[in-house]
């Protein structure tokens, strides 16, 4: 019989094994970086102390004696924290730390949350859209999803290091993950008043408006666009994503044709992830009209690539405002610095996410998806985002007190400044 029990043990430990293909997918990974990081000798000295050789050794033996696939694939998202690099991680097979898994939907309530003085709480509630049908109020704190507990995410969330940076956009859209669904179907949120008072809405979720964008290995995205003329001579527009160009761009160049005889135009960039580096340089070509202009450099290990601005017949001349906080990721942080290097924006807001680094994404043969960086960028004052962000121009900070009188003092800044700075 003990022979038998060993012998179950065994089998078991070595079921439990990771498979061939997560182990060749590993070395996979730390291949790539070895031959595509742009640094070499950030390699042969993390901030760590150790070199990528080390971290491969040091790695693979604890992967070899993992317990199971899920926990390899943790030690290979620990092992790309070694980077201390934003755009390097497994999109694919891993739970969000202890978190449940985000749920999504092309339905939604129509709600923009923050991360508030450590708690989510609503920034914006979209004109007659179902959460302010429901009620719902700016300023409110978010505190659950259904069964789902915001506030104890945002402790957990808060408490790892290696989240710290990005703590607001991974926040944002966690909760912008429980609140979508089928459009149709139902959600229960509570909700802290002003008063501290709790507050429990059902709200039936909406369909969004937008176009769905593939973009080569990630999931389909939802890119909405949404223009307006905030005052009869200041123009605004904010989009989810720099994705999906062939519709896109024509709105945008829409919207800013609509407005070129206006005082100002505003570009709201809170809450955009990033998307396609290009599409900064081909949008910033609305507002330059130096032929010779760039947003910065990319510098891969053995090619630099410039975004070159390409300036349009059309040309906006009035004043350009763009507002930004620690949910302006990537694509969202080139733009927003590099029009700031040019002196053609004042940037408006908190400073942003410091991830903006170029990224790839390649399918592993264990089925994950990897994402890395591949270039450095460097914006036209010298400077490196990654780590750092843009710093605004002018700082400003938003209060709980501010959202509940219905006020967004980032934009209500902005355009006190067009005024002040018009002729």
């Amino acid at each position: 019989m003990m022979r038998l029990l060993l012998g179950i043990a065994a089998a078991s430990a070595l079921l439990a094994q990771p498979s061939p293909a997560t182990l060749e997918s590993f070395e996979q990974v730390w291949k790539t970086i070895q031959e595509k990081h742009w640094d070499p000798a950030y390699l042969q000295k993390l901030p760590s102390g150790k070199s990528w050789t080390q971290v491969h050794d040091d790695y693979r033996k604890l992967i070899q004696r993992a317990d199971g696939e899920q926990q390899a694939r943790t030690l290979i998202q620990k092992m790309l924290g070694e980077l201390r690099l934003s755009h390097y991680a497994l999109l694919s097979g891993l739970p969000a730390d202890d978190l449940e898994p985000v749920r999504g939907g092309t339905g939604n309530v129509e709600i923009d949350p923050m991360l508030l003085e450590g708690s989510m709480v609503v920034r914006g509630v979209k004109a007659g859209g179902p959460a302010a049908q429901a009620g719902v109020r700016r300023g409110w704190k978010i505190l659950k999803v259904n069964s789902f507990d915001i506030q104890k995410a945002v402790e957990r969330i808060t408490q790892k290091e290696s989240a710290l940076a990005q703590r607001e956009l991974i926040l944002r859209m966690l909760v912008l993950g429980h609140l979508s669904g089928s459009p149709g179907s139902a959600v229960t949120v509570t909700f802290s008043d002003g008063n501290g008072q709790n507050i429990e809405k059902t709200i039936n979720r909406k369909q969004l408006q937008g176009t769905v964008s593939q973009f080569g290995h990630l999931p389909p995205q939802l890119v909405e666009f949404e223009k307006q003329r905030i005052r009869p001579d200041i123009g605004y527009v904010r989009f989810s994503l720099f994705l999906d160009p062939s519709k896109l761009m024509p709105k945008f160049e829409e919207a800013v044709k609509e407005c070129l005889t206006c005082k100002g135009f505003i570009i709201d960039l809170r809450g955009n992830p990033g998307g396609l580096a290009i599409l900064a340089s081909s949008m910033a070509g609305f507002f330059i009209e130096d032929a010779g202009a760039k947003l910065g450099t990319l510098y891969q290990r053995n090619l630099t690539l410039k975004l070159i601005v390409n300036p349009r017949l059309t040309n906006f001349r009035g004043k350009l405002a763009m507002l930004v906080d620690g949910t302006s990721v990537s694509t969202s942080e080139i733009m927003a610095g590099g029009l700031q290097d040019l002196k053609r924006a004042h940037i408006f807001g908190t400073t942003t996410a410091g991830a903006a680094l170029p990224s790839m994404i390649e399918r592993l043969p264990n089925g994950d998806l990897f994402q890395y960086a591949m270039a450095n960028y460097i914006s036209e004052g010298g400077e490196t985002l990654e780590g750092k962000g843009v710093i605004p121009d002018t700082i400003v900070r938003t209060t709980q007190q501010q959202l509940l009188s219905g006020k967004d003092p980032v934009l209500d800044t902005a355009i006190k400044w067009v005024y002040a700075q018009a002729p």
